[in-house]
């Protein structure tokens, strides 16, 4: 089973996702330049919502990206009563996971600067415990060659434990290391694109010293920002999803219904602060398919949407009936027809070919009703 997400979401002037250089993210769609959202950005934003942090954080089911496993290493052996003295030795080998090298680095343990893994490892609450466990046993029965051990040695003989988290099972996991399980995403996110050609615009602003009585500017910048209405697209593989989970039927439910809402009003946090562009979708598109079929529709706008004339009718109208337009031209040319969908929208506009429900509630409950369990 396939579920499919489409969502068209206008912002307000922001600068949501920057580059490198701190102007908000682009790309050219249709030979045109377009705003885009990354869709490591929006990962990210539905991940840390408080949607997942209610729906699975008191569960354990959530998992960091961090350079700090040997901190948590250590905070596992401290718990399990291990000597401080073995602690430190244990953890000192820990910064070479991620890298196999066969020469140890080292990094010892300090209070002020705790030694980091090399890269970033997105690991599961339910993961450290084992991992604690298999580095005492190994350090134990290595004695006084444990320094001298060759790191993927002492890698290949962990216990290498598929991680129960909702987010890890989502968007997947690829380490270097064979001390974790690499996990393939079950959850496909596309980088947002703007429906409308890109213009983009800059904020020249001013700061005044306030205690030193000149009236002239403190400090002088400038930052960029657009407004533009947005596609976004993600699909869930149900039973990719399910395996991840360790056929737990009741938390994959939990978990593709949790995606959906946090897809929804879960915001990047770029430049909030400055724009607090706290724009909700108007409409979400949500459609299950017993094919494994993904399909976007963002070639729905490969002609870039303009307004019509004194605003009327709408960006965001113009986009929709784009959308609907197009996604029934896929339909008919795929035999798609067969497809359950319905949809959630803020505005009067007919939508054919699909169940309206009148709120993101409604259009949960009736996904829910549709998966299995």
């Amino acid at each position: 089973m396939l579920i499919q997400i489409h969502m068209l979401q206008n912002y307000a002037p922001s600068n949501l996702n920057r580059d490198d250089s701190g102007s908000p993210k682009d790309a050219v769609f249709g030979g045109v330049r377009r705003g885009r959202i990354s869709s490591q950005c929006l990962k990210r934003s539905i991940r840390r919502s408080s949607v997942f942090v209610d729906a699975f954080g008191d569960d354990g089911l959530l998992a960091s990206r961090t350079r700090l496993l040997p901190k948590l290493i250590a905070a596992e052996l401290e718990a399990m009563a291990v000597a401080p003295e073995d602690i430190a030795a244990i953890v000192q080998r820990v910064p070479e996971i991620g890298r196999e090298s066969t020469k140890p680095t080292g990094a010892q343990a300090t209070d002020e600067e705790p030694p980091e893994t090399r890269q970033l490892i997105f690991v599961a609450p339910n993961e450290v415990r084992p991992l604690a466990e298999a580095l005492l046993e190994q350090y134990r029965d290595a004695g006084k060659a444990w320094a001298r051990t060759k790191i993927d040695r002492i890698t290949g003989a962990l216990q290498n434990t598929m991680p129960r988290s909702v987010d890890v099972a989502m968007f997947g996991r690829m380490t270097t290391s064979a001390a974790f399980e690499d996990v393939e995403a079950a959850v496909q996110v596309a980088h947002a694109l703007s429906t409308n050609a890109l213009t983009q615009e800059f904020d020249y602003f001013t700061a005044v010293d306030d205690l030193s009585g000149e009236s002239g500017a403190g400090m002088i910048g400038d930052v960029e920002f657009n407004s533009s209405t947005y596609y976004k697209y993600l699909n869930v593989h149900w039973e990719g999803l399910l395996a991840n989970l360790g056929g737990d039927v009741a938390v994959s439910r939990r978990a593709v219904l949790a995606l959906v809402t946090a897809a929804a009003v879960a915001q990047p946090s770029g430049k909030q602060n400055s724009f607090a562009a706290h724009n909700l979708p108007d409409l979400i598109v949500l459609e299950v398919r017993e094919q494994n079929l993904p399909v976007s529709y963002a070639n729905a706008f490969l002609q870039p949407i303009r307004q019509g004339p004194n605003g009327i009718p709408s960006l965001m109208e113009s986009s929709i009936k784009a959308l609907m337009d197009y996604a029934g031209r896929m339909r008919r040319m795929y035999d798609l027809n067969g497809d359950e969908r319905a949809a959630a929208c803020s505005l009067d506009l007919e939508l054919p070919d699909l169940t309206v429900c009148p709120s993101l509630s409604a259009l949960t409950d009736w996904l829910g009703e549709r998966l299995p369990g």
